[in-house]
Formats: C-alpha cells, sequence, structure tokens
C-alpha cells in the first residue's frame, strides 16, 4: 500500500513509500538533500517498519525539532495506520 506524507519542519515536501506485510519498500522524497535522502531511503529498504521508527525517532537537524529521517518516521507510522487490518 502507498503512502504519502506530507512533511512539516525540513527541507524535503513529501515522501513516498510502501508498506508490504509491515516491510518498508520504494520511499522517495521530493525535496531536501537528494543524495543524503536516496541513501537514507536505500538504507531503510526492507526494513520492518517498527525498526525504521525505532532508528530514526527525534532525530533533528541543527536546532530544529525534527529532520528528514524523523519525518520519514512519521510517514511510517502513518503508513501503520492506514495499513488494513489483516495485512
Amino acid at each position: 500500500m502507498k503512502t504519502v506524507y506530507r512533511t512539516t519542519g525540513t527541507c524535503s515536501t513529501v515522501i513516498e513509500l510502501e508498506l508490504c506485510g509491515g516491510v518498508v519498500k520504494n520511499v522517495s522524497f521530493r525535496g531536501g538533500c537528494n543524495g543524503n535522502l536516496q541513501g537514507i531511503g536505500r538504507l531503510v529498504e526492507g526494513l520492518p517498519a517498527g525498526e525504521v521508527i525505532r532508528r530514526l525517532d527525534g532525530v533533528r537537524c541543527g536546532n530544529k525539532s525534527t529532520s528528514c529521517p524523523d519525518q520519514l518516521c512519521r510517514a511510517v507510522e502513518q503508513a501503520l495506520r492506514e495499513q488494513p487490518s489483516g495485512e
């Protein structure tokens, strides 16, 4: 199932991802630092959603209260909420 998440407080503006059986797939960012965000997307590819959340929750960028990795965590949480029961 594809999720589109609109970020807040970061240079990236949108995160798109898929959850398949609780596993994160096909992560892409719009905006932000292209190379770094491609790298983050590749690093979390194939990880269970809970592990992505555990690793990225609360990561900050400079003086900001959030970051692109933290917003990815929020996107994964949203995807979990939207996932039909039984998946």
